[in-house]
């Protein structure tokens, strides 16, 4: 997308409301311009030239989550997200992006990765399926990588470890700096095509868009028309139906409820899959958030906790908050990111946090159970 897109998508959010109930910025900071119509205006008064790129502006700029939540309840599908990210980078090449984000970009470009100082994992071995590890499954929550690994053995697959330590690019898209993501594309799809896979499978749904979204719409990458694109839980969901994966119920616990990743609401019907998957493992139906499903809010794990930490942090508040007004006492998730922060402020609210992932090989058959 080119600026002048950009600045075509915020001229027609700039006055519409119709997305403004479902921001999650806006609902924990309750101010106006931290909303989708906000953000809009914001950027085509720049444009303008009825307001410049002042440090505040700027900050606001950059308060805004990409979850893409008011792109799904757009009904002329704006890409206000895209054209926010697009507005960061006509910031950021004229060296007014926050230095903090400056910074985060310069570890990436050097590490690929903005958690630990470490290069990507070469990729070993081909295979006909792949699954790219990224960097915070590897960094964040590497139990459920393992626990991933195990349920896909056990459906019979055997992935190659692609992108292992590597961030998708969405960050720095994000951020503003398309050329590092770009960078970080190319080496991603490197090591994809060098695994010889016709199956790219995701942890989340998260590096799902951005692998089958993102790079098109933002980088314009495209992905390999030849390799299906699918989530770990949606290929489990499929090998359990068919009865190639075994997993028993588990005895009775205390309430809980399960919390759709970030990017949720940018993969449409893509929460059934872990619910089905629990269905086969707890032994009664769990609480549903309000916040869920096609309307789901993320926690502070997009690119918003490295931009604007606060902010990020009340979004972890308001899940958490969400879960213990739904009942819950355990709140389960597949996503490394969201897990991670979760997990940091949990015991402030008496939950407990499960990965999906170590649930499900818990209850694998021949497995030794809890």
């Amino acid at each position: 997308m080119s600026l002048d897109n950009a600045v075509l998508t915020t001229d027609n959010c700039r006055y519409c409301l119709m997305c403004r109930h479902v921001c999650p910025v806006g609902h924990v900071t309750r101010l106006e311009t931290l909303t989708p119509h906000g953000w809009g205006l914001l950027i085509s008064s720049v444009q303008r030239g009825l307001a410049t790129w002042t440090d505040s502006a700027v900050d606001k700029l950059y308060s805004c989550a990409d979850c893409g939540t008011c792109q799904s309840h757009c009904v002329t599908d704006q890409p206000l997200p895209a054209a926010i990210a697009e507005a960061r980078a006509d910031v950021a090449a004229a060296g007014l992006a926050p230095a903090h984000v400056v910074a985060l970009n310069q570890t990436i470009e050097r590490w690929g990765n903005p958690y630990r100082e470490q290069e990507p994992e070469a990729v070993s071995g081909t295979g006909d399926v792949a699954l790219f590890v990224g960097d915070e499954a590897l960094y964040l929550w590497p139990d459920g990588l393992q626990a991933a690994l195990s349920l896909l053995r056990a459906a019979g697959i055997d992935p190659v470890l692609i992108g292992a330590g590597r961030n998708s690019g969405y960050i720095p898209s994000s951020l503003g700096f398309p050329e590092t993501a770009r960078r970080l594309a190319a080496a991603n799809l490197a090591d994809l095509q060098a695994s010889q896979a016709t199956m790219l499978l995701t942890l989340n749904p998260g590096d799902a868009y951005v692998f089958g979204t993102l790079y098109s719409e933002r980088l314009g990458i495209d992905f390999p028309a030849n390799v299906e694109l699918k989530e770990v839980t949606a290929l489990l969901a499929e090998r359990l139906a068919a009865g190639d994966l075994k997993l028993r119920r588990g005895a009775g616990g205390p309430p809980y409820a399960y919390i759709d990743p970030a990017h949720t609401s940018r993969m449409a019907g893509r929460d059934a899959a872990p619910r089905q998957l629990l269905a086969a493992v707890m032994p009664a139906p769990g609480r549903e958030l309000f916040w869920r499903r096609e309307r789901t809010h993320p926690a502070g794990s997009t690119s918003l906790r490295f931009a604007n930490p606060m902010i990020a942090e009340h979004l972890t508040y308001a899940r958490l908050g969400d879960a213990r007004a739904a009942g819950a006492q355990v709140l389960i998730c597949e996503d490394a990111g969201t897990l991670n922060v979760l997990a940091s402020l949990a015991p402030r609210f008496g939950l407990t946090i499960q990965g999906l992932y170590e649930l499900l090989a818990e209850q694998l058959e021949g497995t030794q159970g809890n």
